[in-house]
């Protein structure tokens, strides 16, 4: 049950963090203020940090981790898409983006207590996930 746990768990933020690389990546160059501009690109670094550890972690387990939910991906583009067209604008980007990762966090969360099973290394994987969605909404909150 720990190993069942602990792989269903890193897949899942494993899907966490390619939505959340998508979704600055789908934003960054619409973005006019240079310091939202940079503060997306670091968090951007952040994630792709946190990705290869988790890609460590999946490895061990010879998985081959888990794509974001087609769905949900093609719901965001579409929001985001949407947005954009009727507001093209810093505020816009940050709205959405302040959604996503509040999405996120809900998310993972959900996951941790759902796999409560799942080994110390899984659940900290988790944790820094949920940190850099956290920091991202709060570093983005001069822009809303």
């Amino acid at each position: 049950m720990v190993e069942q746990d602990t792989i269903r768990l890193l897949r899942e933020c494993d899907a966490g963090v390619k939505m959340g690389v998508d979704s600055i990546e789908s934003v960054v160059e619409r973005i006019q203020s240079e310091a939202f501009r940079q503060v997306l690109v670091e968090s951007r670094q952040k994630h792709d940090e946190l990705d290869r550890e988790l890609q460590q972690l999946l490895d061990r387990y010879q998985d081959e981790g888990k794509a974001p939910d087609p769905m949900a991906k093609g719901m965001s583009w579409m929001k985001t898409n949407a947005m954009l067209m009727m507001k093209p604008s810093d505020q816009t980007i940050a709205d959405l983006m302040t959604d996503g990762c509040n999405m996120g966090v809900k998310s993972l969360h959900k996951y941790l207590n759902e796999y409560k099973a799942a080994d110390e290394s899984s659940k900290e994987i988790a944790k820094k996930l949920v940190d850099l969605e956290q920091k991202l909404a709060v570093d983005i909150r001069g822009y809303l």
